[in-house]
């Protein structure tokens, strides 16, 4: 019965599982789908008044590049971890093996709350770009905006890709390489647009060294202490939450062929192809910014300020193009962002982690968890409710509009997915040259790589969790909880109320992983 295995379902079978899944994936699928996930075509643009407002220029020239190098070294050590346990739990999976039980649903439940929230971001930044497309082309349309009409274009995206997911497994690796080419392609044509058509550019000095603190914080001063060390990194968000989802590769490698190396070349390649595109995406927005205070007045509600670039600077056809190629690139984003979730969903429920476990780990006809496709859609609609409350930290006569729920909502997918990257990264340190290496790894580079990887994280969320704009700081005068930035409040949370699942009850049953091989051929790959 074993010799009768391919190399792939031999693998998994030793890790204690049997081919479920269909396998249906090539390794350049498996790249497609984080490729799709971190889409440069999205954050750079629904982020960007992240960075934009706190440093201005130089927050987008210099942060995104440095950043770039440190996620790179992340993406390395889960390249190692990914050939080592190529199985859907990916994380958790990696661990649960490595730190027992409680590294496992802990690793687990994070990793699960930052891929809902990561969804619920990119699903709903499509729907704003979606808006903004239409609102660009037809001025009546944009005379009716509200937050209403948005939140209704963001259920029909979910729905959509909803459907799309359920469908078919195999439908979903296709869209995954469409999804690569329209972002090459589209990202390329928008860099091209964005050179050829303004009548003038910003100059490289302005690009980068000109930097602002429309943050609110510190009087707008830009040469204190608190500007490089807190205002600044505040704008990390835009490259942090662009460039993640890449575990992807891990969550699908079931279902790719030759996935101890498949799916390990896929996490690096999908950083280091996104950073550098993105970067000189940016770069070219950058360099065509017409006025940066009309930027910093419509870095809200306009898409995070590069609608009004567009609009301004490339005229109103040109923009309305530049837009619908986003938007497009946006709903492969939310689609490919659906596929990973509900594949987590179902590996950890297999292990019956989440409520409801025989629900989630169930599959369709066409062998695709349609019930953890759908759990996940509506859980990502959930958390996203805030979106509908309007936040204005200006005047009525200049309003300033902040997306608090739509950064708050990254902020999340960005701290619950690095935390969980960062147990098993911590974890795989500490087992040192007694961990064994797939046929993918880091050599004795892991002594280093492992320690930075673990400390950027740390570093990056704390600045996450904190106050957006002043109005969100505790205690003082203008303080409403209309501007407070929940991810430290949902974050926390939701670890306190694991902490006292887990000492309750949950250590008395979860015991990690649980294998579901045919004991015959558990004994045949023994012997």
């Amino acid at each position: 019965m074993a010799d009768q295995l391919n190399a792939d379902e031999k693998r998994l079978a030793e890790l204690g599982y049997k081919q479920d899944l269909d396998r249906s994936w090539s390794g350049f699928s498996n790249f497609a789908i984080s490729f799709s996930i971190i889409s440069i075509l999205a954050g750079c643009f629904t982020n960007f008044g992240a960075g934009w407002n706190n440093g201005g220029p130089i927050s987008i020239s210099w942060s995104w590049p440095i950043l770039s190098i440190f996620i790179l070294i992340i993406g390395f050590t889960m390249s190692e971890l990914v050939s080592a346990y190529p199985t859907s739990g990916g994380i958790y999976w990696w661990a649960s093996k490595l730190g027992g039980p409680a590294a496992g649903f802990f690793t687990g439940w994070l990793n699960l709350i930052g891929l809902i929230a990561v969804t619920a971001g990119v699903s709903y930044g499509c729907a704003t770009f979606i808006d903004l497309t239409i609102s660009t082309y037809s001025d009546s349309y944009a005379d009716d905006y509200s937050l209403k009409r948005v939140f209704v274009i963001f259920l029909v995206v979910l729905v959509l890709a909803s459907v799309l997911n359920i469908f078919s497994s195999h439908l979903m690796a296709v869209m995954n390489n469409v999804s690569v080419w329209w972002h090459v392609v589209g990202a390329t044509a928008i860099v091209l647009i964005l050179i050829l058509v303004p009548d003038q550019h910003q100059s490289f000095n302005y690009v980068f060294t000109e930097r602002f603190n429309n943050s609110g914080f510190s009087d707008g001063s830009t040469s204190n202490f608190m500007f490089f060390f807190a205002i600044i990194p505040f704008g990390f968000l835009l490259t942090q939450y662009t460039i993640t989802g890449f575990d992807a590769c891990a969550h699908l490698s079931e279902e790719t062929s030759s996935a101890s190396t498949a799916a390990a070349k896929g996490i690096w390649r999908s950083i280091f192809y996104s950073a550098l595109g993105g970067y000189i995406l940016l770069l070219a927005v950058v360099f065509a910014v017409p006025d940066k205070e009309g930027v910093a007045d419509n870095a809200g509600v306009g898409g995070g300020g590069v609608a009004f670039i567009f609009v301004e600077s490339l005229g109103t056809n040109w923009a309305t193009f530049v837009l619908f190629i986003s938007a497009s690139a946006q709903f492969y984003c939310a689609t490919s962002c659906l596929t990973s979730a509900s594949r987590m969903a179902f590996a950890f429920s297999r292990d019956g982690a989440v409520p409801g476990s025989r629900l989630w780990s169930s599959l369709s006809a066409k062998r695709v968890p349609a019930n953890a496709v759908m759990g996940v859609a509506v859980a990502a609609a959930l958390v996203t409710l805030p979106a509908l409350i309007e936040v204005n930290v200006g005047t009525e006569a200049e309003p300033l509009i902040i997306p608090v729920a739509f950064y708050a909502v990254t902020s999340i997918a960005v701290i619950g997915l690095y935390a969980s990257f960062a147990i098993p990264i911590w974890l795989r340190w500490r087992r040192g040259d007694a961990f064994e290496v797939g046929q993918w790894n880091n050599g004795a580079k892991y002594k280093w790589m492992n320690l930075l990887a673990v400390a950027e994280i740390v570093i990056v969320s704390i600045y996450l969790m904190m106050p957006f704009v002043p109005g969100a700081v505790p205690f003082s005068d203008d303080f409403s909880w209309k501007f407070v930035n929940y991810a430290p409040l949902v974050t926390i949370g939701a670890v306190l109320l694991l902490a006292i699942w887990w000492n309750v009850s949950a250590k008395k049953w979860f015991n990690g992983p649980i294998s579901n091989i045919d004991p015959a051929v558990a004994e045949l790959l023994d012997d």
